[in-house]
């Protein structure tokens, strides 16, 4: 049984990029492979600016890091420091360089086009993987051939083809498995599909393909706590029960075979209005910690790095993509859970600024550290990439 609601589509700000380049020759008589590049001198275009309108907290800056990445969702980083990007309805998969090493790309490669809803990208041994709606490709070799990719492998086709949330975040985990969640096709739902409403993980070359959780709505965000290894991921909570409920969760999955709840309970307590009849909250894993209802929260990471100050080490930064259907809207912006031996205790804004009263100009969508341990967060209605630096206070 479904209970669909009409959706709307995310904004898009496009901006103008000069295309320099968009002939590459395969050579040796296999044929013509089109592909587009341009340069990308992060200019300002107005996005410097609004990123003024930014709070953070004290110490902390942000700055463009890449504009014209139109629909920029997804990231991941290349072992030669090539950012990776997905999207969705644009259908594009993304490369960014910055080769002179001041944290602005220089070029940006298209490195596929055509692809539906490549929301997906992970990184292992080279190789680029993307993940569509119903299945996840695999490009080798990858830094080597941004102007020329190769033809890509397909590991699985196993997917549904559903578009509504069918889109995917995947990362490779300590277990050296590729994660892929399938989320539910409607608001609220219980289907006999057993894929709907997981995680699911498979090893790299696409076999075991396996469920690891149930009872998921929709992840689109997922990391491993360093000192655990415990899987965490963020969930969207279901629309048309009112603006302050049900609340999206983050989760905490540290063995295959739980249940998380969904479409019988929410929030941990809240027992759905028709599906949750005859069922016990009790039975299934609690929440690690409520987020905000209807913020929309995506892309996480425990944070690993060494700029930032030591009172961030471990804690869990999130993009909150914003809320569609509530009034007045709600999230747009970067928040931090806090964990205390390793469990999780608060939850409070980090950064904030893209809302601007009843309209957004942005709307953070994935997170990714870099090696200086500065944090990258992509914006799909702006197409671009920021960056957030820890200078310290003076």
């Amino acid at each position: 049984m479904r209970y669909n609601n009409p959706g709307i589509g995310d904004g898009r700000f496009t901006m103008k990029v000069r295309i320099w380049h968009a002939l590459a020759l395969v050579l040796g008589g296999v044929g013509i492979f089109i592909n587009t590049l341009f340069f990308n001198p992060a200019r300002a275009d107005g996005l410097s600016e609004k990123l003024q309108t930014i709070v953070l907290p004290p110490g902390f800056e942000i700055s463009l890091f890449a504009s014209g990445v139109t629909g920029a969702r997804s990231l991941a980083l290349g072992d030669e420091g090539t950012i990776f990007v997905g999207t969705r309805s644009e259908g594009r998969v993304y490369a960014l360089k910055d080769s002179d090493g001041d944290f602005r790309a220089d070029t940006t490669y298209i490195i596929a086009k055509g692809l539906n809803s490549p929301n997906g990208v992970a990184f292992q041994n080279g190789a680029l993987y993307v993940a569509e709606i119903s299945r996840v490709l695999r490009y080798d070799a990858i830094e080597k051939h941004l102007l020329n990719p190769t033809r890509p492998v397909i590991l699985s086709e196993a997917f549904p083809t559903d578009g509504h949330h069918g889109w995917k975040f995947i990362r490779f985990g300590p277990d050296g498995k590729l994660y892929i969640p399938v989320g539910v096709p409607c608001n609220i739902c219980e289907e006999a599909d057993e894929r709907y409403g997981t995680i699911m993980r498979m090893n790299p070359d696409g076999s075991e393909l396996e469920i690891y959780a149930r009872g998921v709505r929709n992840s689109v965000g997922f990391d491993w706590q360093p000192d655990t290894n415990t899987l965490y991921f963020t969930d969207n909570g279901r629309d048309w029960l009112g603006n302050e409920t049900p609340p999206d969760e983050l989760n905490a999955a540290p063995k295959k075979g739980m249940h998380f709840g969904f479409p019988y309970c929410h929030g941990g307590n809240i027992a759905d209005p028709d599906f949750g009849k005859g069922k016990r909250c009790d039975d299934y894993t609690q929440p690690a910690i409520n987020l905000g209802a209807h913020a929309a929260a995506l892309g996480m990471r425990f944070y690993t790095g060494e700029q930032f100050p030591a009172e961030y080490q471990g804690q869990v930064f999130i993009a909150e993509h914003g809320s569609w259907n509530r009034i007045p809207l709600f999230g747009y912006r970067i928040t931090l859970v806090r964990f205390e031996k390793n469990t999780a205790v608060s939850y409070e804004t980090f950064a904030e600024g893209w809302l601007d009263g009843v309209s957004s100009w942005g709307r953070p969508v994935d997170l990714l550290q870099l090696h200086d341990g500065s944090l990258l967060i992509s914006d799909d209605k702006a197409g671009a990439i920021y960056r957030i630096r820890y200078i310290g206070t003076h």
